[in-house]
């Protein structure tokens, strides 16, 4: 183009920027050269709608700096540029595909400014841009309008919850995913879905609906994006939730640089932004914590969600999916199933053909297979799981990493339903323990810790334990039975009870003790002779005592046979069991009949905390770790690491790896620092200065002596007058008399 033609169109946009400050300023005395550049603007967009292609880059120009200047001063003439959106939207609706870039994203970029201006509302912006973005070609135009779409929805719901304008996106979302299962456009819902999930500006069931319709698709990558929602999307709505709140704003830095530099208006409008950030914060740790629920919880019918997803996606032979999604497809499957307890019986038969060493990915197999194990799935269906895992993992020709994982597996899978192990090959399993591999002998080991606690019986009894023995004997361990549940109760109220009956034995005891030392200050007489009522409160303590065995009235001199009190056994459990029963009644009672105070409620926690920090600080029994790993798992989800951990420990590291190891948080060679030097870098990238005794160390040696030798020779007189001196000037704020109104 000739540099004329470039300036006379530069002196064009001048004068309209120019005359666009000026309408903001007094839009009545401008209305007349406002309507002559409408009708410039009107004419130049009847060319284009003719034949955009035609046009040439003068007109192009020409219309973009129009169409700018009306978009901004649009909201100050409201009858005459009432048709400028509907002109914009036929523009763009018609023609993105062959307009320029530039003037393209002008016209984007004024829809959004009149947004802002209030002039078009939310939905009639998303509703124009939303079709364009699942159909232009243009890469940079999809990005444009995708970020121009999450940042409206936002801003939207920024004050409070827009629920109009969110069912209406909602809507149209699941329309696009549901309308045509095999194509790809529903990729844009499950992006645009969860970014507003990890936002935390969509919280409700309805965009859990949009992604589960996604995971149903028929298209492999929209599959993946269904699924990964459901697996990862909570964590990354946590995970942003915590980067938001860990960034702190430093006021003394703000506060320093004012003191120590020029003050400006930039220096003063960050520190008031600093400001509002902390206020901000501190209203949101004030604030009750939103009650936000997992997407896996907040599935309608996750029974049948579930089943369809097995059925289309994994027990499909016609299904052509790569083993990458399969395995991912499978996570959702089986988190669900032991999420909610699901039954899904043909799902464990399933699983038959993958258990094999040598199949790929076969960790993940068996951490889905742990993660589809609940004590609800009958015994006999998982039983001939465990036995395959066994029979092909675990054996002395097979690898020790191999034997490690089988194991694991297998605990995995007991940890959850104890009742699909035989006492065979619990035996076999266990024997592993004096393996010379670490990794399958720590394994074994877990195994066996785990059956003493919850079905001691199928060990030997060398394998039992004393813990798990006595607690055969005395009828403390006991096997739950398929489907049988654990009695909820209210936290701490045994403990309550237990310190309140120590209290009311503790106030006995001193007031027996006062009553003793008045007795024996009015008796004058010595009573170191036979008491007979000390022996009559001994024998009644010891009749009532529980633990004791009842012995026959008779006289027998006759001695008593072993048989007699494996006897004896039988009147103590069911004392036990009578005792375990009247402790639940009484602790029933007390939760339903006594009104508890705010004195015992806080009680009750106090005594929660103490046993928390007991636990924390001694051994842990062996059913509390299970439940912790089942409910960790139940969040979570079992991973193949949880499986390979046990090889991993068991191997020893090479000497690469332990190299690896010592390096890390280690700068590299080539920007090889001291420990001060790193301090000092650290100090500088956050602003901070260097203190006086460090500036006082880097002064010159001939600079200090003279005042290292005056202080040598000062009396003590005059050392007592300038430590007097220093100590008044330091609560007077220093020299410069620092935060002291004179």
């Amino acid at each position: 183009m000739p540099k004329r033609k470039v300036a006379a169109l530069e002196k064009v946009e001048a004068d309209l920027v120019s005359l666009q400050y000026k309408i903001r300023r007094d839009p009545r005395s401008y209305a007349q050269e406002f309507y002559d550049q409408w009708l410039a603007y009107d004419a130049q967009r009847q060319i284009f709608i003719s034949s955009p292609t035609t046009a040439s880059s003068e007109d192009v120009k020409k219309f973009h700096d129009l169409v700018d200047m009306v978009a901004h001063v649009a909201n100050l003439y409201p009858e005459i540029t009432s048709p400028f959106p509907d002109h914009l939207k036929e523009l763009l609706n018609q023609h993105h595909a062959v307009l320029d870039k530039e003037l393209r994203e002008k016209v984007v970029g004024s829809l959004v400014l009149l947004r802002r201006k209030e002039v078009i509302d939310s939905t009639s912006l998303l509703t124009t841009l939303f079709p364009i973005l699942i159909s232009t070609p243009s890469k940079t135009l999809r990005n444009q309008l995708y970020t121009k779409i999450i940042s409206d929805l936002r801003e939207s719901n920024s004050k409070t919850t827009n629920h109009k304008l969110n069912r209406t996106i909602q809507t149209v979302l699941h329309n696009l995913v549901t309308s045509d299962r095999t194509s790809s456009k529903g990729m844009w819902a499950c992006r645009i879905t969860r970014e507003l999930w990890r936002r935390q500006i969509w919280t409700d069931a309805r965009p859990c609906d949009v992604m589960k319709e996604a995971a149903l698709s028929d298209n492999e990558k929209v599959v993946i994006g269904g699924v990964r929602f459901f697996l990862g999307g909570d964590k990354e709505r946590e995970e942003m939730d915590d980067e938001a709140s860990d960034v702190e704003v430093d006021l003394k830095k703000y506060k320093h640089q004012g003191t120590i530099n020029k003050k400006t208006k930039k220096r003063q409008k960050a520190y008031e932004k600093a400001v509002d950030k902390i206020k901000r914060q501190e209203r949101k740790k004030q604030s009750p914590h939103p009650l936000n629920f997992s997407a896996l919880h907040l599935l309608h019918d996750p029974q049948g969600f579930a089943e369809k997803l097995f059925q289309k996606h994994l027990q499909n032979s016609k299904n052509k999916f790569s083993l990458d999604t399969k395995l991912l497809v499978l996570q959702l499957v089986t988190r669900l199933v032991g999420l909610h307890k699901l039954t899904i019986i043909a799902l464990y038969s399933w699983f038959i053909k993958y258990l094999t060493p040598k199949q790929t990915n076969v960790t993940s197999f068996l951490a889905s297979l742990a993660q589809a194990t609940h004590n609800l799935v009958p015994p006999d269906v998982i039983e001939p799981l465990v036995v395959k895992i066994a029979n092909e993992f675990v054996s002395e020709a097979s690898a020790a990493e191999v034997a490690a994982a089988g194991i694991n597996a297998i605990r995995e899978v007991a940890l959850r339903q104890p009742l699909c192990m035989n006492e065979t090959l619990l035996q076999d399993l266990v024997e592993y323990q004096r393996s010379k591999d670490k990794g399958t002998s720590m394994a074994a080991k877990g195994l066996q810790s785990l059956y003493r606690e919850v079905y001691p019986e199928l060990l030997q009894k060398k394998y039992r334990g004393k813990a798990a023995t006595m607690g055969l004997r005395s009828g403390e361990v006991k096997l739950r039975k398929y489907g049988e549940e654990e009695e909820g109760g209210i936290e701490g109220l045994a403990l309550l009870a237990k310190y309140k009956e120590e209290q009311k034995k503790k106030k006995a005891e001193e007031a027996m003790e006062a009553g003793k030392e008045k007795g024996e200050d009015d008796d004058e007489e010595d009573d170191e002779g036979f008491n007979s009522d000390d022996w009559e409160i001994g024998s009644t303590d010891s009749e009532s005592s529980d633990g004791w065995i009842s012995v026959s009235s008779e006289e027998d001199d006759e001695p008593v046979k072993k048989k007699a009190r494996t006897d004896s056994e039988v009147p103590d459990l069911v004392d036990l069991e009578a005792e375990a029963a009247a402790e639940m009644e009484r602790l029933t009672m007390l939760a339903t009949t006594t009104i508890l105070t705010p004195a015992d409620l806080a009680k009750m926690q106090e005594l929660v905390r103490e046993a928390k920090i007991e636990k924390a600080m001694g051994p842990q029994s062996m059913s509390k770790k299970r439940k912790e790993l089942i409910d960790k798992h139940i969040e979570d989800g079992v991973t193949a690491d949880d499986i390979e951990l046990p090889a991993m420990l068991g191997k020893k590291a090479t000497k690469e790896e332990r190299a690896e190891r010592a390096r890390e948080g280690k700068p590299g060679r080539d920007e090889h620092k001291s420990t001060q030097a790193i301090k000092r870098s650290k100090k500088e990238a956050e602003g901070k200065s260097s203190t006086n005794k460090e500036k006082a160390r880097k002064k010159n040696f001939l600079m200090t002596i003279g005042k290292a030798r005056a202080k040598n020779k000062r009396s003590l007189t005059e050392t007592k007058k300038r430590l007097t001196a220093h100590i008044a000037r330091s609560k007077s704020g220093g020299r410069r008399r620092n935060g002291v109104s004179i």
